[in-house]
């Protein structure tokens, strides 16, 4: 098995994979410890079935530099092929200031050919490569040196396949003039903004129902110091102290560090030292906030008016236009997105772009009444009004 230790070995490889229309890619990485991903192997391949096609890339070696793989990702001549590539993109974008395009997802493709919603890479393997996956490794520590052979086999497996997934799911697109589906949906995966943590937005991920201005303010304070601490210490957010300590806190609000030490869940680590006095600080300040800038949760939803008849038949107009696509329900529009309909909103992604096309078209008719729905043995159909 081909494991590049140096650049100019990278070099080479990256030459010979400029030569093909496309290369499959893969990491391995570890992040229970740390905030941001470590990455510790990349997996590569271009077409063929020599031994030089394939390849694992350890940026853990001394003195590597993945700049030979950075300027291919940035080759707008060779397709960047992934599986549930938003981990291994935001790898490469906070370390390395890149998003490798072109890009094709085949988790991505999978659903728009009808596998399924959020198709696993086994899945793919077993019905398209007609192959079987070693799962051993699946679970091991991919900073430790030197990898066994089990190890570089499990990992090298994730690209050599993925070239037969990906010529099947390719041309199946093509043949279904379905391109642009795909393009659509790796939009959001290609956005800077996907993978741009700001802390002072960290408060939006917490999930609590009370909606109390104070306790809110609390609640954003708190939690944009939890963000930034861990960034800056490259630490998870959890180690810091958890959601229900921080919503203990918001609660509570301490205002000293006796008051801290009287918390039930709050770590033993963060009662002081700098996450203490961070604590107190942030209290401080939401006890500082005016009203006027308290966050305000989103309640646009609780006061939709749904019609819950009408929204009963569009998951019946939904089920029938995913399986006459031959795509998965949830992809077309989700449960949220069709009561929104059913309450009259008229601005969410099911009327834009291929959905509109697939679905939103017959769904806003159907919301007008312009269109009952019917069954013919087993099958449901439109009935034009």
């Amino acid at each position: 098995m081909n494991v590049i230790t140096t650049t100019t070995a990278l070099a080479a490889f990256c030459a010979r994979a400029a030569e093909h229309p496309y290369i499959t890619v893969d990491t391995e990485f570890l992040r229970e410890r740390t905030y941001y991903a470590k990455l510790c192997l990349v997996q590569v391949a271009y077409p063929g079935a020599g031994d030089d096609s394939a390849v694992l890339i350890d940026p853990l070696a001394e003195g590597m530099s993945l700049d030979p793989l950075i300027e291919v990702f940035r080759n707008p001549n060779i397709t960047k092929v992934f599986h549930a590539a938003r981990q291994d993109l935001e790898i490469f974008f906070v370390e390395y200031d890149v998003l490798p395009q072109p890009l094709f997802d085949t988790q991505v493709a999978a659903m728009v050919c009808g596998f399924g919603e959020q198709v696993g890479y086994e899945t793919l393997v077993r019905k398209i490569a007609k192959s079987g996956l070693d799962k051993t490794s699946r679970f091991t520590d991919w900073s430790r040196r030197p990898l066994s052979s089990a190890q570089k086999s499990y990992a090298l497996a994730d690209v050599t396949h993925l070239r037969v997934i990906y010529e099947f799911l390719s041309a199946k697109i093509d043949a279904n003039a379905r391109r642009g589906w795909v393009e659509e949906e790796l939009e959001t995966l290609l956005s800077p903004e996907t993978y741009v943590v700001e802390p002072q937005d960290a408060w939006r991920r917490v999930k609590t129902r009370t909606t109390s201005g104070k306790f809110l303010a609390a609640v954003k304070t708190l939690a944009e110091f939890r963000e930034t601490h861990a960034q800056n210490r490259n630490m998870p957010r959890n180690r810091v102290f958890k959601d229900d300590a921080l919503l203990e806190l918001a609660s509570t609000k301490p205002g000293s560090l006796k008051d801290l030490g009287k918390s039930r869940l709050l770590l033993r680590e963060a009662r002081k030292g700098d996450i203490a006095d961070g604590i107190i600080a942030a209290i401080a300040e939401a006890k500082a906030m005016p009203s006027d800038q308290y966050p305000q949760v989103d309640s646009s939803r609780d006061r939709l008016q749904v019609n819950s008849a009408l929204a009963d038949l569009l998951r019946v107009l939904l089920k029938a236009k995913s399986e006459d696509a031959g795509v998965a329900q949830r992809m077309i529009a989700t449960t949220a997105e069709l009561d929104e309909l059913a309450a009259g909103e008229r601005n969410g992604p099911v009327l834009r772009g291929w959905r509109s096309e697939v679905f939103g078209q017959d769904a806003l008719r159907l919301c007008e009444g312009e269109i009952a729905l019917g069954t013919e043995g087993r099958s449901v159909r439109i009935v034009e009004l």
